[in-house]
């Protein structure tokens, strides 16, 4: 009974990024906010924080949690996303009859491919997928250090988590939810200070990737290569892009050397997808997320590059913020990640 009323107690997202945290309360059920919030963080401090115990997180979450909340936050329990660009995951094959030893293959899998000890990591992994012959199995990786740091953080400021993954586990949800996320797709969050990259499939992330190239980078290229002032070449950025018109060759060339890199790291993906794991299941779509995504003719750029179907995506009208007022437009795809935390069915937590 007692576990019965502990799964009633309603949960928060609370996304902690480079550059910031943001919090959000959702009734999953009618995806209706009760409560939001976030503040920026010095990216360097947060790398600090993030491998060592000092009390920067946890100041900032307390002042994030009393002083900047729109609306209500209905609990102390928290789903904890982390920066994607610091977890290990890997999807891999085995054979079905390996199932009674599939704790030793995961240990092979992190020793193979993972440039961390494995005693200095936390690792999970499920079966996805079951055939007659194999097993599909989802393994993530995560430095102690940085979960334990997270965790000391959250109980600092009197917040209990009750579930960690991976940011851009929290993003596929609300795809999944928003965008045809039963099709195989393609994600590409782009953030201020990184671009996270993903194949969702089957309700399941089958193999993740990363970079240090965001928003902020554009910004920065555009404003080296065209001599011009952070503020104009953000102008630059949202207003023209990559679009047509009398600026498009100088702020596509000054964009192309961080762009080819992010492509550089979706083929990798891409082709890991296609070498350990696609039988003959093609990737059909490329959805473009996160506040670095507000480039236009970023889409089309994609589609032109991968010779697949990509736009920007935008999940953001499932989201009913009832009598709250929204985050104005230029802010709106910060939140994509907290709201897939809130909007986590408690059934998968306790399942």
């Amino acid at each position: 009974m007692t576990k019965l009323f502990y799964q009633d107690k309603p949960i928060i997202g609370l996304d902690i990024s480079q550059t910031g945290i943001k919090v959000m309360a959702v009734d999953p059920k009618k995806w209706l906010v009760t409560g939001y919030g976030s503040i920026d963080l010095d990216p360097l401090k947060v790398q600090k924080s993030l491998d060592s115990d000092d009390s920067y997180l946890a100041d900032n979450i307390r002042t994030l949690i009393q002083e900047k909340i729109v609306g209500v936050l209905p609990s102390d329990r928290v789903i904890l996303s982390i920066p994607t660009s610091r977890t290990f995951s890997r999807t891999f094959s085995v054979p079905l009859k390996a199932e009674k030893n599939l704790k030793d293959a995961v240990e092979i899998e992190v020793d193979q491919y993972i440039p961390i000890p494995i005693n200095s990591l936390y690792v999970d992994y499920s079966i996805i997928e079951r055939t007659k012959t194999d097993l599909t199995v989802i393994m993530s990786a995560v430095p102690q250090r940085l979960i334990d740091n997270c965790l000391t953080a959250l109980q600092n400021a009197n917040l209990q988590a009750i579930m960690i993954e991976p940011g851009i586990n929290a993003v596929a949800r609300v795809l999944e939810a928003t965008e045809e996320g039963h099709l195989t797709t393609l994600i590409v969050d782009i953030g201020p200070a990184s671009t996270d990259i993903a194949v969702l499939e089957g309700g399941a992330i089958r193999v993740s990737g990363g970079l240090g190239i965001g928003g902020n980078t554009f910004t920065l290229d555009i404003a080296k290569k065209m001599n011009v002032a952070l503020e104009n070449a953000h102008q630059l950025k949202v207003l023209n892009g990559l679009s047509a018109g009398p600026r498009q060759a100088k702020i596509t060339s000054a964009l192309q050397p961080s762009l080819q890199r992010i492509l550089s790291e979706i083929r990798k993906v891409i082709r890991y997808y296609n070498e350990r794991l696609n039988d003959d299941r093609k990737i059909e779509q490329v959805l473009v997320v996160g506040g670095g995504s507000n480039v236009p003719g970023i889409g089309e750029y994609f589609t032109n590059e991968l010779v697949m179907p990509a736009r920007v995506a935008s999940p953001w009208q499932k989201l009913d913020f009832g009598k709250l007022p929204q985050p104005s437009k230029q802010f709106r795809p910060r939140y994509i990640t907290v709201a897939g935390l809130a909007s986590v069915d408690q059934k998968d937590i306790w399942q």
